[in-house]
This record gives structure tokens, sequence and C-alpha cells, in this order.
């Protein structure tokens, strides 16, 4: 059985979006990086060009992360659609407490170089692609007559996604854990 290996440009990965993401993009230096990680500069540079070219490399890991675990859990036909709103729910508030935004994406989102389109635009595909997940689940919800028929799906899906990294935010902003409770009851009961 082969062991998959640690690689370098892994540790640079882990290291760098964790630094990013607690510390910010704008203030981690290459050089920090270079000594948090202790993988050398020029081994760095082999696997990535520039910090902007890293932060793009990160973004695309957690992307990809995300949308496979959604995935998975959306596909779980054994349970019923509130369930797997609820474990969607859960999986998407499970935030480290010590990210800058209160999740990933908009903490990174926040920080990126403005010049550069194709950062907002992965961001902008990601959301766009978590609400058209949760649009699915509620017409599902809606054809079982588990959710409630009249709600517009496609405007549900945008106000849970945005409600979702609203209290996110809130919750960080405020050292407030009982928003994110708060907020998945009160999802639970307009959908029903």
């Amino acid at each position: 059985m082969k062991k998959n290996k640690t690689t370098n440009r892994d540790v640079v990965l882990s290291i760098a979006t964790s630094l990013f993401l607690t510390k910010g993009y704008h203030t981690t230096s290459m050089d920090e990086i270079v000594a948090v990680s202790n993988v050398s500069k020029t081994n760095i540079y082999y696997y990535f060009k520039s910090k902007e070219e890293l932060l793009s490399a990160i973004l695309d890991q957690l992307i990809r992360t995300y949308s496979e675990l959604i995935f998975e859990v959306v596909s779980r036909k054994d349970q019923s659609v509130q369930e797997r709103l609820e474990t969607l729910l859960q999986l998407l508030t499970q935030q480290e407490t010590d990210y800058l935004g209160g999740c990933p994406f908009i903490t990174l989102y926040t920080q990126m170089p403005q010049d550069i389109p194709l950062f907002r635009e992965k961001v902008s595909r990601f959301f766009q692609s978590q609400i058209t997940t949760v649009e699915a689940l509620l017409n599902e919800g809606m054809e079982s007559l588990e959710i409630r028929a009249e709600l517009p799906a496609r405007s549900t899906a945008e106000f849970i996604v945005s409600a979702i990294e609203g209290a996110l935010f809130l919750q960080h902003a405020g050292q407030d854990p009982g928003i994110l409770v708060n907020l998945k009851m009160t999802l639970a009961f307009l959908l029903k």
C-alpha cells in the first residue's frame, strides 16, 4: 500500500491558509510563510510564482473541499430534505472561531487584491453553486411536502446562504455563539 507523502507544496498551502485566515493576507509575508513552514523560499516559489498565485491555490483548495463536503451531504437520499438541510447548515456554520471574518471565504474575499477579478469570480461562483444546491434541496422538499410549497425557492436559497454568512460574521465580531443557534431555529421555523 502506497502512503501519500506530504509534499512541501502541501505544507506551504496548509501554513499559508492558516496564516491568511487568522492574521490576514496583507499582513502575512512570504518570509513568514517560509519561517513557519520550514520550506525554503526557493522551494515555495517553485510551486507558487507569487503570493497571488498562492492565494489562488488556497481558494481552489477551499472551494474543492467545501464543494465535496456539500455534495456529500445533499447526496444522502436516505435522509429527508429537512435532515440534509440541517446537516448542511451544521457543516457551513462549523467554522474556526479565529478566522478574521468568521468564514474563510469572507475572510479571504475582503483581503483579496481587487485588481484581480479572477479571485472575486471564484468566490462568486462558489456562493452561486451553494445557492443553486440549496435551491435544489428546497424544490425537492416542496415536492415531497416537507417544506412550505409557497416559498420562492431561489430567493429563499439566497436568503439562507446570506443568513449563514452574515451569522458567521456577526458571531465572530460579537463573540456570540447564540447567533448561529438562533439562526438554525429561525430557518427551521421558516421552512416548515
